[in-house]
């Protein structure tokens, strides 16, 4: 899945992050984090990581998989009990000090660690391994480019279908269907389509209500490919819609147009966050707007860095990251616009195509 070289930098980036935080090793389990620093795309592994050593314990089900997908890591088919191997590699390697992550470990998970592991501190690393991920490198990049491609060719497929009477559940499950025909593994998560006074609902998930004249129709949804996501919105009109929703689109148009451009390197996202908002706020629409601009993604649709009020953290070249203002009109409707873009510089690379001028269908 990934190149070698990729891995191995990976692999050295959080060996150094170790030394940092002085521990002889770090266990790591969740998925995405143990997929991104070995390569194994399988559903069950732990990684056990110390300055010299890299193992994958997995079970029977996986171990050739993981053989083939992760050259850099000693494969070991763990016990029944996992914990039962952690304990023997964590003792035969000498580990005093092992990082875990906090995040992704229950309370119950991390009892049974110091109930079998009485000799050895444990200590968090807390979330080491999801920064390393919010910078992508160009293979990343590539790939996310993939998924956003199929994403916009299923957004220009499925416009052809809608008509007054089909189902939000019928766009949704064409938008899916189109997806995996061009080459999604599936979608990046539950589609969104919400129809009329329905469009509202930032996260209107897809339901019976049958489309009909004068809908506004917000479709929010992304493609799985090469287990990286995608994520857009768009927001079109069946039939001619009211004033102001047209006046509301071009609100949010222009808010995401100007945070787009303004999703530069050095900013914190709150402050990209307050471009789009100041906008919408401006134009009367304050209250309306009550979701953050964005987020970063990846191996999961929701990770670092986050663009809301709350984003304290600076972008950097080759994070990705959508752009999503919206205006939520209870009783009237709704309007999101979205694209998936990589900070450069002062010049992001907007990844997502499909139009974004007012489309009434």
């Amino acid at each position: 899945m990934f190149d070698i070289d990729n891995l191995s930098l990976r692999l050295n980036t959080f060996r150094n992050k170790l030394k940092d935080l002085k521990i002889d090793g770090a266990l790591i389990t969740k998925r995405e984090n143990y997929m991104y620093l070995s390569g194994f795309s399988g559903s069950s592994a732990n990684l056990l990581i110390t300055d010299k050593k890299a193992y994958l314990l997995t079970d029977f089900r996986y171990v050739e998989q993981a053989a083939k997908q992760a050259p850099l890591f000693e494969i070991v088919q763990h016990k029944s009990n996992i914990l039962d191997t952690i304990y023997e590699i964590v003792n035969s390697e000498g580990i005093k000090k092992l990082g875990f992550e906090d995040q992704s470990v229950t309370y119950c998970q991390y009892k049974e660690y110091s109930e079998k592991l009485k000799n050895t501190e444990l200590f968090s690393i807390g979330s080491v391994v999801d920064d390393l991920r919010a910078i992508k490198d160009e293979q990343e990049i590539e790939i996310i480019n993939k998924a956003v491609e199929i994403a916009d060719k299923a957004f220009e497929q499925v416009l052809k279908i809608i008509k007054p009477g089909i189902t939000e559940l019928d766009v949704a499950a064409e938008l899916e269907y189109k997806m995996k025909k061009l080459g999604a593994s599936g979608a990046s998560f539950e589609t969104i389509v919400a129809s009329g006074i329905r469009s509202s609902m930032p996260h209107g998930i897809a339901s019976e209500k049958k489309l009909e004249l004068g809908d506004t129709i917000t479709m929010d949804f992304g493609a799985m490919y090469n287990h990286y996501c995608s994520d857009m919105t768009r927001t079109v009109f069946l039939g001619q819609p009211k004033v102001e929703m047209i006046e509301i689109y071009k609100i949010v148009l222009n808010a995401q147009l100007t945070s787009e451009k303004g999703a530069i390197k050095g900013r914190t996202g709150k402050e990209v966050d307050k471009i789009a908002r100041d906008i919408i706020y401006r134009n009367g629409y304050e209250g309306k707007f009550g979701h953050g601009l964005g987020h970063g993604l990846g191996l999961e649709i929701h990770e670092s860095p986050r663009l809301s009020v709350g984003g304290d953290k600076v972008l950097e070249n080759n994070m990705a990251v959508t752009i999503e203002p919206g205006i939520y009109v209870e009783g009237l409707g709704g309007v999101r616009i979205e694209d998936t873009i990589i900070i450069r510089d002062d010049n992001p690379r907007v990844l997502t195509k499909s139009a974004k001028e007012i489309i009434i269908l």
